[in-house]
């Protein structure tokens, strides 16, 4: 089982360089808390307008699903009117944040270190968010949304990435991920109809299979990859690579090609499976038998923001427990507010949310999250006595360029 381990001391040299940006800052003469680095003390006027770079699905407005909207009502609440660029993975939310132009991000765990280490983001001050109060403490305080003690950011909610089937193509209904190319065997019917999540991050769900069929790699955490762990790693994404029929990123485009028939299996989230269903494609999503990689994203914000009052009114927002209720089973996660559970029941029916929701998606099932790979940076630290001997991010973005060739 892969736990989710608090290791703080593996994050210390992030909140230095942070620190550094933040003395940086005050030694210019700032008084702006969100150009020093440090946490807002209280809050003021909202500014009327709020920039957010956010996974799709996770901003509803009403424009694609005219009864799936929870932003309106924040717009009308607040009078922060919400603009969203949608980033299709954690690369590209990153270089959006560091232009400058965005209030707010809804960060995976692969993208907030990176974010606290580039003075991107500012320390979240969670006592200006009385919502938070209600989240579930398996949520705070981790190693993807805390560094050295300082909260970064405000819990969204967590889940886990699926294995996506057509019934109609598909046949026995697969319970691993060697379907998905990683058993060349099971996957020759589905050649050039597979698809996997183009993102270097993706190298660890290959990880997490070896660590299940392979021991003698002795694979204890997907993220932690000394020489020979990643390079097997990468020859199995290679052989992967031979059945893919497409790498995605984008999830309205993998949606699209389970519509029309050019993917049948592979990798996803719960957001294109709930849509496909929605629109009665033949498809089903499991949670394979060798378990799989998650993300407990973080609405994080900027160091820059210039609507940090508007910033924190929707950090507050997307916690109340009807919202949180609402993106969570739209989405397919679990919610981040405990408060949320109770309401699963009482949503519209265009959600599909039952009042067994949260026990069927183990909202509060702390043993079942610890067999979930949360989403984190890879390091040089292997967080053991190997030392640094694991490859680092950079040389995972190396690696995937290699598998695509």
């Amino acid at each position: 089982m892969i736990g989710i381990r608090k290791r703080p001391e593996r994050l210390a040299w992030v909140v230095l360089a942070a620190l550094a940006l933040a003395l940086f800052a005050v030694g210019c003469g700032s008084d702006d808390s969100s150009d020093n680095g440090e946490a807002l003390s209280e809050l003021g006027e909202n500014e009327g307008e709020l920039n957010l770079v956010a996974w799709i699905g996770y901003t509803e407005s009403g424009a694609d699903y005219p009864n799936v909207d929870w932003v309106t009502p924040f717009e009308k609440e607040t009078g922060c009117k919400v603009n969203v660029k949608y980033g299709a993975t954690s690369d590209e939310m990153v270089q959006l944040m560091r232009t400058g132009q965005y209030d707010g991000v809804s960060a995976s765990g692969d993208a907030t270190a990176r974010l606290v280490e580039g003075g991107d983001v500012a320390p979240v001050n969670t006592d200006l968010v009385p919502n938070y109060a209600d989240v579930f403490p398996g949520l705070k305080d981790q190693p993807y949304n805390t560094f050295d003690g300082v909260n970064y950011g405000i819990p969204h909610g967590r889940g886990y990435n699926l294995l996506l089937y057509n019934t109609d193509d598909v046949k026995p209904a697969p319970d691993t991920w060697g379907v998905a190319g990683f058993d060349s065997a099971a996957s020759e019917s589905y050649k050039g109809h597979v698809t996997a999540y183009d993102n270097p991050i993706y190298i660890a769900d290959a990880a997490l299979y070896l660590q299940k069929h392979n021991p003698e790699l002795n694979i204890t955490d997907p993220y932690e990859l000394d020489e020979e762990q990643f390079n097997a790693a990468i020859d199995l994404l290679k052989q992967q690579r031979e059945f893919i029929g497409e790498y995605w990123s984008d999830a309205l485009k993998q949606i699209s090609a389970y519509e029309n028939g050019d993917s049948v299996v592979g990798t996803t989230w719960p957001y294109q499976t709930s849509v496909l269903q929605t629109e009665g494609e033949p498809v089903e999503a499991v949670l394979p038998s060798e378990g799989a990689t998650g993300w407990s994203d973080t609405w994080m914000i900027s160091s820059q923001a210039e609507h940090p009052n508007c910033m924190y009114a929707w950090m507050n927002h997307i916690l109340k427990p009807k919202v949180n209720a609402e993106e969570a089973v739209w989405y397919g996660e679990a919610p981040a507010n405990q408060k949320s559970c109770a309401l699963m029941g009482d949503l519209p029916a265009v959600y599909g949310g039952t009042p067994d929701y949260c026990d069927t998606i183990h909202a509060a099932d702390e043993a079942f999250w610890n067999q979930i790979a949360f989403w984190e940076t890879p390091l040089a630290d292997c967080g053991d006595d190997r030392g640094d001997e694991c490859k680092t991010y950079d040389e995972w973005v190396q690696g995937w360029t290699e598998v695509k060739g």
